[in-house]
């Protein structure tokens, strides 16, 4: 009898389009996925010296990478700026990893603020997500990260403005991820706890806090078993399931 063949394991992406260029998950996740033989990989973010810096870094690592003005605050340009990118050659990867976490207590007092935050993280993200996805499903084949996070599980005192836009963007990840399922594109959500980056830099880092290198192996962790969620650490899936069932006069006494 002849020996079964081992299952083919999914194939890392060789192209990348990244929605967010600055991020610093986004960027180990780049430097890891070209490590493993990614050869073309797209930064769109806000043209800044910033994004320019973070492409040369990783023109430095071998492949192509190229620029592309993006602004999640423009929906109105998502279709162009993306239509763009998937004209040059498949994409492999879309992952979007755009977002601000705002100023809880200012956001508070400056409503337009906390709406800022909301259509950056949500909205914009609505629209980048359905473009891509229209995109990748046009290929026949690829995959969407989505960068959650687990502040999205539930409400917290300290950070519900940042942390309500992050729940609308994981359900929406979800319900997206159903939609096009056997359509040969894959959509993963990243869930990571706190992150060290420029962006949390003065924070006090909670128990369970990563790097980004970190949650970048995760990614490719996840990418390799096509996961639908992946928790970076694994085990705050377990802390989410009990503070979310917590009873509320209870959760809301915790220093969170």
């Amino acid at each position: 009898m002849a020996a079964l063949a081992a299952p083919r394991r999914p194939r890392l992406p060789e192209s990348l389009l990244v929605l967010g260029g600055t991020s610093g998950i986004a960027l180990a996740v780049a430097r890891r996925l070209i490590a493993r033989g990614a050869r073309t990989v797209w930064l769109a973010g806000r043209p800044s010296p910033a994004l320019e810096e973070a492409a040369a870094r990783l023109r430095a690592l071998g492949p192509d990478v190229r620029t592309v003005a993006f602004d999640a605050l423009d929906p109105a340009s998502h279709e162009a700026v993306l239509g763009k990118v998937f004209a040059e050659g498949r994409i492999d990867l879309a992952l979007m990893s755009f977002g601000v976490l705002g100023d809880q207590a200012y956001d508070e007092r400056e409503p337009l603020n906390a709406v800022r935050v909301a259509q950056t993280n949500y909205t914009g993200a609505v629209s980048a997500g359905l473009v891509a996805a229209r995109e990748l499903q046009n290929q026949g084949r690829g995959s969407l990260v989505v960068l959650s996070s687990v502040s999205g599980e539930r409400a917290r005192r300290t950070d519900f403005i940042y942390g309500s836009s992050k729940a609308g963007l994981d359900v929406f990840a979800q319900g997206l991820g159903d939609a096009l399922y056997g359509t040969g594109v894959h959509v993963m959500i990243v869930r990571p706890g706190f992150v060290r980056t420029a962006a949390t830099a003065g924070r006090p880092a909670p128990p369970f806090a990563r790097t980004p290198e970190q949650v970048a192996a995760a990614v490719e962790s996840g990418l390799r078993r096509r996961a639908e969620t992946v928790w970076a650490p694994g085990v705050l899936r377990w802390v989410a399931m009990a503070l979310r069932h917590l009873p509320r006069a209870v959760y809301r006494r915790l220093s969170l």
